[in-house]
């Protein structure tokens, strides 16, 4: 038992979920499997509810049962749970429902000991051993642009979420690389620079430009047209001096995107459209074995139950598409990867594709019929990133916004910021380079992942660079001011986590203690729904908390005697606004 509650130690919740199970085993002996509905409280009964005694009364009247109602059986719930120090005290309200009082003692040993142990004591456990994690994906030959910068941020923070949560995570970046259109750059290549193993980055200039000039060319002279498809057909068929220079096109264009990666402290496994191309004719002959492919006006179809269109695996031409692509990437991530859970990050646009292909899959026998059950695929999606205006966000002259150039403005007027503040005078040029860079960056991040992914959200950096509000600056400051108290102490934090003891005896350090307690269901939360924005709003939430406790003057913390146990509560505030910060890919300032 102790092995188990190690386990969950993390979280609240399920402590509280497995001493209700004990519980409801006693209550009902002859109702296996129920699951404990245990939720945290907003009322003001207690600290956690279990909603348990209404759904059990509804199964149970009518067979010869002791109850006489939902309150009785929420009164029987509360008697049999079983002694834990978590627990102060438990009362009964309403139709059954059973309410949960924390003991403030429990509650203060817990943080201390994350403070000792470190906050990877409070990852909550997910029923998930192995996670692919399909984001960005940006096209060969074509610059990440503001619509990769969702896909990147949101997938990024699902990744490092579930990483925390002891799942092993494959960041795959399914690139465009293969396709029609490197017939069209190969043959433009080969017209720029005969010697084109000679061509390099410096010669080919912009990759975006050379590819418009490609893409014009195409358009305008049959003769190229004809050629660049017969490309195409001798890239696909392996010749050497056209896999060459795919190749070359494709080193370019991935030196570009990891400078951006770089920046956003993004690290992603490159496992692009061609590397499935092997797979498809394999795959596409095994669904036609199970009879899931038909022929349809030409070309290879699968028919999905309740969508008027089908899945077109083969086109009438013999060529493969985005479908035999995803379908071979699905079979080979759950065939050769192993993989439990496989999410895909891309915009709402492509959810119908996402939905056929899945269904595709189960109608194969690939996935259960049930998403609740693993191994599972799920679609993220996520709305568009729009100007002031209410359109897509793009420049002045209509062309997309370069994400290179999004992200020097943010970390420039995060610079300009700080100067105006008087810290070029008081920090080294250093300091300032790597504060711009974290506020910047952290506030693009953090606009985009405070919203729900499903919305679009307006594209403003007077907004997000702003200090004050639900914002990546003010929550960074709220971090750095933290950080600040602590030092104006003038005590060794090390030394007063391992003698001094933690208390909650007023009203706004509970408050605050039992925030920090839900860290880990939050987390759980977020990875369950996949939603970063419940991350979000759980941090904003903690600043807003903390800010209460010490702008209280009955929780006064330096030269008080409660001194050492509030300079303790400090210190697992900031912990946890680290780890969140972590997971939003933010990185923490110190001193602002």
């Amino acid at each position: 038992m102790a092995n188990e509650e190690d386990e969950c130690m993390g979280s609240v919740k399920a402590q509280l979920a497995k001493l209700f199970e004990v519980s409801l085993k006693v209550t009902v002996p002859n109702e296996p499997d129920l699951e404990p509905l245990v939720a945290a409280c907003t009322g003001r009964f207690g600290d956690y509810q279990c909603n348990n005694a209404m759904g059990l009364w509804s199964k149970i009247k009518g067979k010869g049962t002791q109850f006489r109602g939902p309150p009785a059986v929420g009164e029987a719930i509360k008697n049999n749970l079983p002694a834990s120090e978590m627990i102060e005290s438990c009362s009964v309200a309403g139709p059954g429902f059973v309410n949960v009082v924390l003991s403030k003692n429990w509650m203060a040993k817990s943080i201390q000991k994350m403070v000792i142990e470190g906050i990877d004591t409070w990852a909550p456990i997910l029923p998930v051993k192995t996670a692919v994690v399909d984001f960005s994906s940006p096209n060969i030959a074509k610059e990440m642009h503001v619509g990769h910068l969702r896909s990147t941020i949101i997938g990024d923070t699902l990744a490092r979420m579930l990483e925390f949560s002891k799942v092993e995570v494959l960041r795959r970046n399914h690139v465009g690389d293969w396709g029609t259109q490197f017939g069209m750059l190969i043959e433009f290549l080969f017209e720029k620079f005969p010697n084109f193993e000679d061509a390099t980055k410096t010669a080919i200039g912009d990759l975006q430009a050379f590819y418009k000039a490609s893409k014009q060319r195409f358009d305008a002279d049959p003769a190229f047209k004809e050629r660049a498809q017969q490309a195409v057909v001798r890239l696909q068929g392996g010749e050497d001096k056209y896999r060459k220079a795919w190749a070359q096109i494709c080193e370019i264009s991935q030196t570009e995107f990891h400078k951006v990666y770089q920046r956003l402290g993004v690290h992603l496994e490159e496992k692009g459209e061609s590397f499935y191309n092997p797979y498809i004719p394999g795959v596409i002959e095994a669904l036609t074995k199970q009879g899931l492919v038909e022929e349809s006006q030409g070309a290879r179809v699968i028919f999905i139950e309740g969508i008027n269109i089908p899945l077109i695996v083969v086109k009438s031409d013999g060529g493969f598409n985005y479908a035999s692509t995803d379908l071979a990437a699905l079979w080979y991530r759950l065939n050769e990867e192993k993989a439990d859970w496989i999410i895909y990050v891309t915009d709402v646009g492509q959810q119908q594709h996402f939905d056929m292909v899945f269904k595709a899959a189960k109608r194969a026998g690939w996935l259960p019929p049930s998403d609740s059950s693993c191994p599972k695929a799920s679609h993220v999606g996520f709305g568009l990133v729009l100007g002031e205006d209410g359109k897509r966000f793009r420049t002045r002259n209509t062309e997309v916004v370069r994400l290179v150039d999004l992200l020097d403005e943010a970390k420039s007027r995060s610079k300009a910021a700080l100067i105006e503040r008087g810290k070029g005078e008081e920090w080294t040029e250093e300091e300032i380079e790597s504060t711009a860079e974290a506020v910047g960056y952290g506030a693009v991040k953090y606009a985009d992942l405070k919203n729900n992914r499903l919305t679009n959200y307006t594209f403003n950096f007077d907004q997000m660079l702003n200090d004050k509000g639900n914002t990546a600056v003010y929550l960074l400051y709220a971090h750095a001011r933290i950080c600040s108290i602590i030092r104006r102490s003038g005590k060794d934090i090390e030394e007063l986590k391992n003698k001094g003891t933690l208390v909650l005896g007023h009203k706004d350090e509970r408050d605050l203690g039992l925030h920090l307690l839900q860290f880990a269901e939050v987390v759980e939360e977020a990875c369950t729904n996949l939603l970063p924005n419940v991350l979000c709003d759980y941090l904003y939430n903690l600043s807003e908390i903390f800010s209460k406790f010490y702008s209280n003057p009955d929780c006064k913390v330096i030269g008080s005697d409660m001194e050492t146990s509030r300079l303790l509560l400090c210190e697992a505030t900031a912990v946890v606004m680290r780890k969140c910060f972590n997971l939003l890919g933010i990185t923490p300032i110190y001193k602002i």
